[in-house]
């Protein structure tokens, strides 16, 4: 099979192979990917630090909570296959449950805290957990199910709950046990229940494997070549998202790397935290990256930065202009760019050098042992090099399925375990990838994924609107926002601040309409599909 050494392209079945060196995973099946993180040598020291409190969590210490806590949930029979709900922002203590319960061949399955009530609901009914960890201040959002809780945090704060049977605090204190039921956890069961944005409106449950989670474990601690125990890492992203589990939760502790934990995003945190414990990596998603460039001058004035070598941006490609800024602007930090899905349970592509990422637009090249095609859309068939189509990505990372879904598993998914991204991009000459344009009609605000059809379905309930499209709306700061386009009933006067406040109060903040115009009629094809594109370009055309 000739494979070209340049573009990674075999003509004889029209497949991009990586140019990258080929991950190893361990040869006996019966492993789960908590044994395979903690069995991996390395001199670390520090594995987690809370930002704001400074409390740290040797290695040593992680190791020990990981076996308390996972007692805990077998005394509790918690049992292989059990799926265990995780509510809760970034903490240094998310990794530790999410390790437990995976070390059990139990199923994690984690949601946004910023989701409402009702959005949780649909997941808990989904899903079906055994038992949830949540914080005080989220307790509220699990009010009306019947969940079992343990509490991350003081019981004291919450004292009445019934539904509370245990603590974080009281678990990490648990005898580890050698008599506990030990079931066989084998790298093809699952080890991840994450949810992603469906263009349908729909959220689906992404099914990853223990194999998939050590596969971009392999893959994140080949792709920084750590310096064992030498790096730091300020954890920025969400840990309940693919890019934060895979990195901080997982992938970042098998390499001996210190992780930052900040609770949430805030730019005078980061940037603290930074020069407080002299970070040498900063993920993050672009619209972060871009207020660095705009504010550089004050930041570079108040705070030493020294430490820091790269910026990781992930989420969506960088310009030229915001590449070149932030180099002019901080001359010693490389920019690093990642391209993943959910489905590829991180990431798919990358660029592993400067030199790389000036390739400007690209989203990088294939991660180790992934291979790619390029698909027209319309007849499916293959493409070869600087051919424009959906790229289908197929791999050890690829995911398993979706959740009770076969429908959108098989079109998802083919038989031979290609997954369709739903982006349609281009590979050059020399195997990196350029994404075009999204198939798929998600918009991306900060980094999280709003499905249009879900702000569409919530906006028709409103007995004053007939007709509604929501559309990506480009923004510098944010990346995308939701803009309705929404057609009054007849003999109605609803206003654009009504329309946004009946979302509002229904959705997480990041899934806001923030932009509403009025219009006689939504645009449609014959077979009743919203024409998003014509209804973009009429947005933009103003801009």
């Amino acid at each position: 099979m000739a494979v070209d050494p340049r573009s990674g392209f075999c003509k004889t079945n029209s497949t991009f192979y990586s140019k990258r060196k080929p991950i190893a995973l361990p040869s006996t099946q019966v492993i789960d990917v908590t044994t395979f993180i903690s069995s991996q040598s390395h001199h670390g020291n520090i594995a987690l630090i809370d930002a704001t409190s400074g409390h740290q969590i040797t290695f040593s210490r992680l190791w020990m909570a990981v076996d308390s806590v996972a007692t805990a949930l077998s005394n509790l029979r918690i049992r292989k296959g059990d799926v265990i709900l995780l509510l809760s922002p970034n903490s240094i203590y998310f990794p530790i449950i999410c390790l437990s319960v995976m070390s059990l061949g139990a199923i994690i399955t984690t949601t946004n805290p910023l989701n409402t009530t009702s959005e949780i609901a649909k997941q808990i009914a989904d899903s079906k957990p055994k038992l949830a960890f949540t914080v005080p201040e989220l307790l509220t959002k699990l009010a009306d199910s019947n969940l079992p809780i343990v509490l991350i945090g003081n019981k004291s704060d919450c004292s009445g709950n019934s539904k509370v049977i245990a603590t974080f605090e009281s678990m990490m204190k648990t005898e580890p046990s050698q008599n506990r039921v030990k079931d066989r956890v084998t790298q093809d069961d699952t080890a991840t229940l994450l949810y992603s944005s469906g263009t349908t409106g729909a959220s689906k449950g992404v099914v990853s494997s223990h194999r998939n989670l050590m596969a971009m474990v392999k893959t994140i601690v080949g792709r920084f070549r750590l310096e064992e125990g030498s790096q730091s890492f300020i954890c920025t992203v969400p840990m309940f998202h693919i890019y934060g589990l895979a990195a901080f939760a997982t992938g970042l502790l098998a390499s001996g790397s210190t992780v930052i934990v900040l609770s949430k995003f805030e730019m005078h945190e980061m940037l603290s935290a930074i020069e407080k414990y002299k970070a040498t990596y900063l993920p993050l998603v672009p619209p972060i990256l871009v207020a660095l460039v705009n504010n550089a001058y004050q930041i570079t004035k108040r705070y030493n930065l020294s430490s820091l070598q790269s910026a990781l941006s992930g989420g969506a490609p960088l310009s030229k202009e915001v590449i070149e800024g932030f180099l002019q602007r901080f001359p010693t930090v490389t920019i690093l760019q990642g391209y993943g899905l959910t489905e590829s349970t991180g990431i798919g592509a990358s660029t592993d050098s400067l030199e790389e990422s000036r390739r400007y637009g690209t989203a990088g090249m294939l991660s180790p042992s992934m291979e790619a095609k390029i698909v027209n859309a319309e007849t499916g068939e293959a493409l070869g090099v600087n051919q424009t189509g959906e790229l289908w990505l197929k791999g050890p990372t690829i995911m398993k399925g979706y959740f009770s879904n076969a429908e959108a598993t098989a079109n998802t998914l083919d038989s031979e375990g290609w997954l369709r991204t739903g982006d349609l991009c281009y590979i050059d000459d020399d195997g990196f990838i350029f994404v075009v344009d999204r198939l798929k009609e998600l918009i991306k605000y900060k980094g999280y994924q709003v499905p249009p059809a879900e702000l569409e379905a919530l906006l028709l309930t409103h007995p004053e609107i007939s007709d509604a499209a929501v559309i990506p709306f480009p923004d510098e700061e944010v990346g995308q926002f939701p803009m309705a386009y929404v057609v009054r009933k007849t003999g109605t006067d609803i206003s654009e601040s009504e329309v946004m406040n009946f979302v509002a109060k229904q959705v997480a903040p990041y899934k806001k309409i923030r932009r509403v115009a009025f219009v006689a009629s939504v645009p449609k094809n014959p077979s009743g599909k919203i024409l998003r594109k014509d209804l973009i370009r009429l947005a933009t055309s103003k801009l």
